[in-house]
């Protein structure tokens, strides 16, 4: 993505590396290939074939004809990425990109410059539909997978809807003379960048804790967050998620609920006015300074706390009892096995998963399946535009919900 991001939840920006891949014969970087592109996959790219080794395209289109140039790849690999340098046949999909730095050997900051907004997004439920059958084994005519879309959250804002000025935090490469840039994809090269235009012009932040306020449909709360710490980067994310999770959860006066990566508490704090003094919040998350923010943000109500602590350890050590809900956010690699055990012990009677990476939800919905909870929601939402970043929130709902 372009510059780093922090989010609720504590998903901690990824460190840019590219993996040393080791050689395989002769390099066939530089090389040319006409090919047809085939389908979208998970990571901004679209897959072609030469000779029969899969070809990962960026800068394409679904049923193009373009010109290939090879990035990456050695004879004996068994897949090449490669840019589209050349548009032979265009997709109706495809415009010009607004960036000027962005295209092949530019900016790699973003994935779908060259694509229609609307048609992003259903390049994205694509890839989200693929992942859930593919590595979740969910049957293709599934409902919740056959009629996913994914929603604008531009709400009415002309440049949003564009795609444009969403980032309200973007971090630059300091260059010589003053000048900042953004890397190359998959590089550590830098590009000249004087105005990234997904970045708001508002994005730079100024001493050690912001405030936010956040309306969802349950009403405003404040949240006050570290400079450098977990918060969403689309400025309408808040509200989309809070209200997406609470139409899931259902909240109950007197319920007791888990909130897990919670970062600051954007969740808990909306759960702990829902279920009120009768009820239980407890929200769980690795960085200690986001708890001690979060513990400020909560102070309102007595009947919710907040935890410093690895997700699985704490509940391995602590909150052995019946939970009534459940809301995870976690890193982009998922839950995985220790979390959605801890989740499923809980007996919660449903849980609302936030997910920023649709292959790790996949997987995730997997495990939740074998463990008696069954996806009944699903929602997909466009709070990264230009980039191939999707998020959902998904729902499960325990098989015996009826019983405790």
């Amino acid at each position: 993505m372009t510059g780093q991001q922090r989010r609720p939840g504590g998903k901690r920006p990824q460190q840019r590396h590219t993996r040393q891949r080791q050689s395989r014969g002769a390099s066939v970087v530089g090389q040319e290939h006409t090919v047809e592109v085939g389908q979208v996959a998970h990571g901004g790219f679209c897959i072609a074939r030469v000779d029969g080794r899969a070809l990962f395209v960026r800068h394409a289109l679904p049923g193009e004809t373009v010109v290939a140039r090879i990035t990456e790849g050695t004879e004996g690999d068994r897949f090449w990425r490669a840019d589209a340098v050349e548009v032979l046949t265009p997709s109706p999909d495809r415009v010009e990109a607004p960036c000027a730095v962005a295209g092949p050997g530019r900016c790699g900051g973003c994935d779908f410059q060259h694509v229609r907004p609307v048609a992003q997004r259903a390049l994205k439920a694509t890839v989200v539909r693929e992942q859930l059958v593919r590595v979740g084994k969910l049957d293709p005519e599934h409902p919740l997978v056959a009629g996913l879309q994914v929603e604008d959250c531009s709400g009415g804002d002309k440049q949003l809807k564009a795609g444009l000025r969403w980032r309200t935090r973007t971090t630059f490469v300091g260059l010589p003379g003053g000048a900042k840039g953004m890397r190359k994809h998959r590089s550590n090269d830098t590009v000249v960048v004087d105005d990234c235009l997904i970045a708001r012009p508002d994005a730079d932040v100024v001493g050690d804790l912001v405030t936010h306020e956040v309306t969802a449909g349950a009403g405003s709360h404040r949240y006050q967050v570290a400079a450098d710490g977990f918060w969403q980067v689309h400025p309408n994310a808040p509200r989309v998620l809070v209200d997406a999770v609470l139409e899931q959860l259902q909240p109950q006066p007197g319920e007791k609920a888990l909130d897990l990566y919670a970062g600051v508490g954007l969740f808990a704090a909306y759960l702990a006015e829902a279920v009120g003094e009768s009820g239980k919040v407890v929200a769980i998350e690795g960085d200690a300074a986001a708890v001690q923010n979060a513990k400020r943000n909560l102070g309102p109500w007595r009947h919710a706390s907040a935890v410093a602590g690895g997700v699985a350890e704490v509940l391995r050590e602590e909150y052995d009892e019946p939970f009534d809900l459940v809301v995870l956010d976690p890193p982009r690699e998922g839950a995985k096995q220790a979390v959605v055990a801890q989740v499923v012990d809980r007996a919660p009677r449903t849980v609302s998963y936030v997910a920023c990476d649709p292959s790790a939800l996949a997987r995730d919905v997997a495990l939740f399946e074998e463990n008696g909870y069954r996806l009944t929601a699903l929602r997909a939402f466009d709070l990264f535009p230009m980039t191939h970043h999707v998020e959902c929130v998904a729902q499960f709902t325990r098989l015996d919900s009826g019983r405790r």
